[in-house]
Order: structure tokens, then C-alpha cells, then sequence
């Protein structure tokens, strides 16, 4: 009895990392579906400014950018109220909804090819119903991750390397949008509205949202994650009877927390800065999302101009720079316990990174891919980090004591913040690429240089206390 004992428990726990490790599987694919859904507009805009009304002639950039901004616009507004409506819903019906009707406003775009639609109104209307349920998908996955790894100690590694999901999709979406572009624009949108709506399926019958929901004793599993014996962890229900087991999950479920209010998660400690941070460092990461195919379509590399395949396919080396570094900044941040610091380092390095890309990479086919590697590397790393693993940081704090329903709507706040950032970002690249586009990185390295403002006084308070911990 005594040896079947420890067996038990180390099942138990080898239970536990399996769960762990669907959860990040399923809100991995689900959250790369979302930014591969995003990808085909930047695809297919060079296309579009060719010969497609109303965004051909010399007003086709600006109502190109305000395309962009129609969604990003939405999304940010919208992402306030998500955050507030994760806290209180059942994540796993809420991320599958949402996906399966951001497959369907990607396909009305589709549509609008196949239809031969020129209407502005509809474009940036499908746009608008798109931001507005894909802003559910973010506070919706982070609040899932930290319900089952909030505790663990190197959260900013295994965040890095889940957010990589965004460059994960972004090239997925990217590869798939520029592969059937050949066959016209309007497939670009269906093959990954598709692949979203699908794996919104995918989430609704396999994803367990928390824990509890499996039912897993979370004093055991903080236990666990902190790295506490596996002889510590038990299944509720499987070592207790029946009538106890009822008992103990009517007794955690009756102990929830609250949900914390919207202005309450504002006024937490680091919130508001590195909300802003994340404002500016948004801003620039998804210029790039959204306009480095058609920047790459429009600037020689060798004297050469690219086709709107080639240039879609070769802009998949910015996001793997971005896989990159937002797996080192993860990396980085845990091994120095210092979030605002690594991000601060890689925005400062991100400078001489994007100066580097727009005086170089026109001269071969080399430099373009290594430079556009390095940029990708350095401002994607931040951008990462900020919004994992500071996210969960920030909402798990001693603050509100733990207070896991605080997560969803302090991810939302930032990320939220963030995303106003990202759409002003793509419409004014719209209105100042006109001009050239030297105006477009020297707006970038300002929006980098007003994102360290922001975490100066943060990155000072972690440094002090690193050499006070010393002493």
C-alpha cells in the first residue's frame, strides 16, 4: 500500500503537466489562427493599390490605412469591454464563439472579390465587425494560461514561448494568404477564415478553461508548479469520497473572487506605464504587420523590384525574428527577475536594429533577410513580453491578493492600450508613406524612444531593488 502510494501521486502529477500542456497546445493554435486572419489585408494590399477601387489611384495608401485602423479602431475599443466580459464568462464558449465569427467577417471580405464589391463602406464595415470579436480572443487566452500556470516561477519563459504565437500565425497567415494569392485576392481571406472558424471548434469541445473545471485541487497545483513534490498533488474526487469530493467543489466554487472593477485594474501598480509602453511599442510591431509586404513590394532589393508573392513570403523573416526574441525576452526577464529592464534593453536596441534595416537592406537579398531578421528580433521581444508574462505578472499581484478574475481584465487594459497605438500606427504609415518612407522609420524610432520613457521610472525601481536585495 505504501509503494502504490507515491505511484498515485506521480500519476497524478504526470496528469496535471498533460492538462498543462493541452491548454498551451489548444490556446497556442487558437491565438496563431486569430493573427494569421489578420495577415491577408497586409498580403493583398499591394494588389488592391494596383487595380482593385476604391483603393487604386493616388488616395489608394490613405484609404488603405484607414482600413487598417477601421479593425485595429475596433479591436481596442472593443478589447475594454472583452477584458471586463472574460472575468465574468465562460472563457472556453466565449474564445470558440469568437472565432468562429472572426472566420466569418474574414470571409465576407473574401466574399467581396468573388462578388466584385468597390464599396468602402463594406470594407471598412466587415473590418469594424472583424475587430470587434477578434477583441475577445486575447484576454480570453491569457486569462486561460494564467489560471493554470499564474504560479509558476518561470512564467516569463513558458510565455515566450507561447506568445510566439503571434509570429506563428503571422507567417502561417502570411505563407497561406500569398500562396493562393495567384488565384485571386478574395481566396487570400477564405482559406484562413477557414482554418479559424475550424479550430473554434477545435477549442469549444477539447479546451479546459481552469483547473477546477478538470477537477484539480489548485493548492496542490500551486504546489506543484513552484516546484513542490509530486506526492503533493491529488485530483479532487479520486482520493476523497463521493459526498466529500461534492462538498469541496460547492465550497471553491461558492469562494471565487470577485471580478475586479475596470478602474480599480487601472490604478494596480505598473499597469498605467506599462500600458503606455505597450501604446508606443504596438504601434511599431504592427506598422509592420501591416505594411512591411507592400514596403518590401515597393522598394528594390538589388536593384530588383519583388512580385506580391515573393514579397509576402520574404516578409515571414521579420516574425521569425520576432519567434526569436520574444523567447529570449521571456528567457532574459526570468533569469534577471527584471520584466521592465529586458524590455527596456530591447527596446533601445531596437533603434540601431530599424536604421540598420532601412540604410542596408536594399543592397542584396542577404542583408534585406538579416537586417529584417534583427528588426523583427528586437522590437517584437518587448512587445512579447509585455503583454504575457507582465500581464499575468500584473494581474496575479500581491496587490489584489491572487485574485485570479483580475487577470482577463488587466490583460485587456493593456493589451487594449496597446492596440490604439496599433491603430494609429498603419494610418498614418498610409498618410506619411506618401512622403517617403525615411518619414515612416524616423515616426518608428520615436514611438520606440517614447516607449522607454515609459518604463525608465519602472526599469530604475527593479535595478534599486536588485541592488538592495544584494546588500
Amino acid at each position: 500500500m505504501e509503494a502504490a502510494a507515491p505511484a498515485s501521486h506521480a500519476a497524478a502529477a504526470g496528469g496535471l503537466r498533460s492538462r498543462q500542456y493541452a491548454v498551451l497546445a489548444i490556446t497556442f493554435a487558437a491565438y496563431a489562427s486569430f493573427h494569421a486572419s489578420r495577415k491577408p489585408p497586409s498580403i493583398v494590399k499591394a494588389v488592391l493599390s494596383a487595380d482593385w477601387a476604391p483603393f487604386s489611384g493616388p488616395r489608394g495608401p490613405h484609404r488603405l490605412g484607414e482600413l487598417d485602423v477601421a479593425f485595429l479602431s475596433a479591436y481596442a475599443v472593443a478589447m475594454f469591454a472583452a477584458g471586463h466580459l472574460a472575468d465574468r464568462a465562460d472563457l472556453r464558449r466565449l474564445l470558440a464563439a469568437a472565432m468562429v465569427a472572426s472566420g466569418a467577417t474574414s470571409a465576407a471580405l473574401g466574399a467581396a472579390y468573388f462578388l466584385d464589391v468597390h464599396s468602402l463602406a463594406f470594407f471598412l464595415a466587415a473590418q469594424v465587425a472583424s475587430g470587434v470579436v477578434q477583441s475577445a480572443g486575447w484576454p480570453c487566452v491569457v486569462a486561460v494560461v494564467g489560471n493554470w500556470f499564474g504560479h509558476a516561477s518561470s512564467r516569463g519563459t513558458i510565455m515566450g514561448v507561447w506568445n510566439s504565437h503571434t509570429s506563428v500565425g503571422n507567417i502561417a497567415g502570411s505563407v497561406l494568404a500569398a500562396a493562393v494569392l495567384e488565384f485571386g485576392w478574395g481566396w487570400s481571406f477564405l482559406v484562413p477564415a477557414f482554418a479559424i472558424a475550424a479550430l473554434g471548434v477545435v477549442v469549444l469541445v477539447f479546451l479546459i478553461a481552469h483547473p477546477m473545471d478538470a477537477g484539480l485541487d489548485l493548492q496542490a497545483m500551486e504546489v506543484e508548479m513552484n516546484g513542490g513534490s509530486g506526492e503533493e498533488v491529488e485530483l479532487l474526487g479520486e482520493d476523497k469520497k463521493e459526498g466529500e469530493g461534492d462538498e469541496l467543489e460547492v465550497e471553491a466554487l461558492s469562494e471565487l473572487p470577485r471580478a475586479i472593477g475596470f478602474l480599480e485594474a487601472w490604478r494596480l501598480p505598473g499597469v498605467a506605464p506599462f500600458a503606455f509602453c505597450l501604446f508606443f511599442s504596438k504601434l511599431v510591431a504592427y506598422t509592420f504587420l501591416y505594411w512591411l509586404p507592400f514596403y518590401i513590394r515597393h522598394n528594390a532589393v538589388a536593384g530588383q523590384f519583388l512580385s506580391h508573392k515573393a514579397s509576402g513570403i520574404l516578409s515571414v523573416v521579420f516574425d521569425i525574428g520576432g519567434v526569436l526574441g520574444g523567447i529570449s525576452a521571456g528567457l532574459l526577464s526570468d533569469k534577471i527577475g527584471a520584466r521592465a529592464v529586458t524590455s527596456a534593453l530591447f527596446l533601445f536596441l531596437s533603434i540601431p536594429a530599424l536604421i540598420l534595416y532601412r540604410t542596408y537592406g536594399s543592397i542584396s537579398m542577404n542583408h534585406n533577410i538579416g537586417l529584417m531578421f534583427l528588426a523583427g528580433y528586437f522590437v517584437n521581444g518587448p512587445y512579447s513580453l509585455i503583454t504575457t508574462a507582465v500581464a499575468t505578472d500584473l494581474g496575479t499581484q500581491d496587490a489584489i491578493k491572487g485574485n485570479s478574475r483580475a487577470l482577463a481584465t488587466v490583460s485587456a487594459i493593456i493589451d487594449g492600450t496597446g492596440s490604439v497605438g496599433a491603430a494609429l500606427g498603419p494610418l498614418l504609415t498610409g498618410y506619411i508613406s506618401t512622403r517617403g518612407w525615411n518619414s515612416v522609420f524616423f515616426m518608428l524610432i520615436v514611438s520606440i524612444s517614447l516607449a522607454l520613457v515609459f518604463l525608465i521610472r519602472l526599469a530604475k525601481d527593479e535595478i534599486v531593488s536588485k541592488i538592495n536585495s544584494r546588500h
